[in-house]
C-alpha cells in the first residue's frame, strides 16, 4: 500500500481507529484519551475526523501549528523542496535553503547576526533545553541550575529534572542533579501567600538575595531556565520587573540565562518572543515547535560570547531536516507578512476579554490570563472558602468535564497547571475574528452542560 492510498477504511469509525491504536501503540498516549477521535483531514483551524465531524482546533498541535493547518505557504514550501532535488537531511552540512532560514530567523533576535548565532540541535524542544544546559556548564564550568516551580522543559533525562509538573519525576529516580528549584510568580496563587505587587516584589527581592547570600548554602549556577509565560504549568506570564531582575541579576554574576520559548515563541504572545515583553536579551533562547513550521526541529539562538563549543561537542543525526527549514522560512516569512503578531494580540485580547465577562456569570471561573493567543483559564469551586488572597480552592474534576462537554461541542482544546484545572488556548495564529465568536460560543455552552453534570 503506498502513502498516497492510505484513506479511512470504509464505514470505519473513531471508536475503529482508537481500538486499533489501543491495540498498536504504548499507554503512554495521552491526547487520544480526552481527544478521542481520529483525524482524517485539517485545515486552517479547522479538523475533520473519520466520521466527517469538523472541530475547531484551539490546541494546534500543543502550539506547534502557528499558521493552523495545511497552511498553503508550508505546503508550497514542501513542494517545492521536494521538487528542488535537495537531500532531505544534511546533518549539519549547509544548503542555500539552511543559508536563507538562518538568516531570517537569526534578524528576529535581539541584535541579530552580530550578537547572536544559531546552533542547530535534535528535533524537539527537550533536546534544545538538553544542549541549552550542557553548553551553560561547558561556558561557565559550573555545574549547577536553577529552574522554576511550574516550568515544563521537556520529558527527556535533564530537561524532565528541570520540569517542575511531579507526575512524570516520581517513577525515575536518578534524574540529573544539581536543580535547584525557586518558585515563579502567580497572579491567583502567589506562592509567598502574599499575592498582588507585594508578592512580585518579594519574589522579585528573594532571587537577588539568594544568589548573592554567601549562607545561601548554594554554590553559583552555571545557568538559570526560565519560560517567560509558563505554558503546561497553566499559562502563567512573567511579571516584567521580576524578569528584568533575573536578568540583572545574571548578568551581573555571569550566570547564563537561558529562555525556553518553545511554546510561547513566534508571535503567540502578541510578540515575536515573549521575552521582548520585558525589554530582556537572553543569553541563550530555546526554540521549537513553530519554528519549524509545523515540521520537527529545534534550534538555539546562543549570544556569541556564549558560544563555548568545540567542534562535534554537541552533535544530533536530525538537526539538518531540510523540509523542516524550508517551512520554517515560509512561516517566517508569513507571520512578518501578515502581521500575525498583532492578529495574536488583537484576537487574545478579545478572547480574554470574553472569558472574563463569562466568569461574571460562571464564577467557576477563578482567573483568566495569559498574553496575546496563550490563554489561561483557571476553573475553581467557588462555592468552597477563599483563602487570604481571595483564591478558591481549584477544581479538577470540573476541569476535566469542561474539556469533555468542549470535545462534545467540537472545541479542541487541553488541560495544564496544577492537578490540570486550567483550560488553555493556543489557537492558531491565523485564527480570524468570527472564529474567535464561536470558541467562546462553544465554549460557553460546555461549561453550562459541565457544570449541570458535575455540579447538578
Amino acid at each position: 500500500m503506498s502513502v498516497t492510498s492510505v484513506n479511512p477504511a470504509a464505514n470505519a469509525t473513531n471508536e475503529y481507529y482508537l481500538t486499533r491504536q489501543s491495540q498498536m501503540e504504548s499507554n503512554v498516549r495521552s491526547y487520544p484519551r480526552k481527544l478521542p477521535l481520529a483525524i482524517a483531514k485539517a485545515q486552517g483551524c479547522w479538523v475533520t475526523d473519520v466520521e466527517g465531524t469538523q472541530y475547531l482546533d484551539c490546541l494546534a498541535g500543543a502550539g506547534t501549528l502557528a499558521l493552523g493547518h495545511n497552511h498553503p505557504a508550508v505546503i508550497q514550501s514542501i513542494q517545492d523542496t521536494l521538487a528542488s532535488g535537495l537531500p532531505l537531511h544534511t546533518l549539519d552540512l549547509t544548503t542555500p535553503l539552511k543559508d536563507a532560514f538562518t538568516e531570517a530567523l537569526l534578524a528576529y533576535l535581539p541584535g541579530g547576526k552580530e550578537e547572536y548565532c544559531l546552533q542547530f540541535c535534535g528535533p524537539t524542544g527537550a533536546d534544545g533545553t538538553e544542549a541549552a544546559i550542557k553548553l551553560a556548564k561547558t561556558y561557565t564550568g559550573r555545574s549547577s541550575v536553577i529552574s522554576f516551580s511550574g516550568g515544563y522543559h521537556g520529558m527527556t533525562h535533564g530537561a524532565l529534572s528541570m520540569t517542575g509538573n511531579l507526575n512524570a519525576k516520581n517513577a525515575v529516580n536518578g534524574l540529573m542533579p544539581g536543580v535547584q528549584f525557586m518558585p515563579y510568580p502567580h497572579e491567583y496563587r502567589c506562592p509567598l501567600g502574599l499575592g498582588g505587587e507585594a508578592g512580585v516584589d518579594a519574589l522579585t527581592y528573594f532571587f537577588e538575595n539568594f544568589i548573592e547570600d554567601v549562607e545561601s548554602g548554594v554554590t553559583k549556577p552555571a545557568a538559570v531556565i526560565l519560560e517567560a509565560i509558563q505554558g503546561e504549568g497553566g499559562v502563567v506570564t512573567a511579571p516584567v520587573k521580576w524578569l528584568k531582575k533575573i536578568r540583572e541579576v545574571t548578568e551581573k554574576h555571569n550566570i547564563v540565562l537561558i529562555l525556553d520559548e518553545v511554546q510561547a515563541g513566534f508571535a503567540r504572545s502578541g510578540k515575536m518572543f515573549a521575552f521582548e515583553h520585558a525589554g530582556i536579551e537572553p543569553d541563550v533562547v530555546v526554540m521549537s515547535k513553530a519554528v519549524g513550521g509545523s515540521l520537527p526541529l529545534a534550534v538555539l539562538g546562543i549570544k556569541r560570547k556564549f558560544d563555548a563549543w568545540q567542534p562535534g561537542t554537541h552533535s544530533g543525526t536530525f538537526r539538518g531536516n531540510q523540509l523542516a527549514m524550508g517551512t520554517g522560512l515560509a512561516s517566517l516569512q508569513v507571520i512578518k507578512e501578515q502581521n500575525l503578531a498583532q492578529n495574536a494580540q488583537e484576537r487574545g485580547d478579545f478572547l480574554q476579554a470574553e472569558l472574563k465577562k463569562l466568569a461574571q456569570e460562571f464564577p467557576c471561573i477563578g482567573n483568566v490570563r495569559g498574553r496575546g493567543l496563550m490563554i489561561g483559564i483557571e476553573i475553581i469551586d467557588e462555592r468552597k472558602p477563599a483563602d487570604h488572597m481571595g483564591s478558591h480552592p481549584a477544581d479538577a474534576q470540573l476541569a476535566a468535564a469542561i474539556q469533555a462537554a468542549c470535545f462534545n461541542n467540537k472545541l479542541l482544546l487541553e488541560k495544564g497547571g496544577r492537578n490540570g484545572t486550567v483550560i488553555r488556548l493556543l489557537c492558531p495564529l491565523i485564527i480570524n475574528q468570527d472564529e474567535c465568536v464561536e470558541v467562546i460560543a462553544r465554549f460557553k455552552k460546555a461549561i453550562a452542560e459541565a457544570l449541570k453534570a458535575v455540579r447538578g
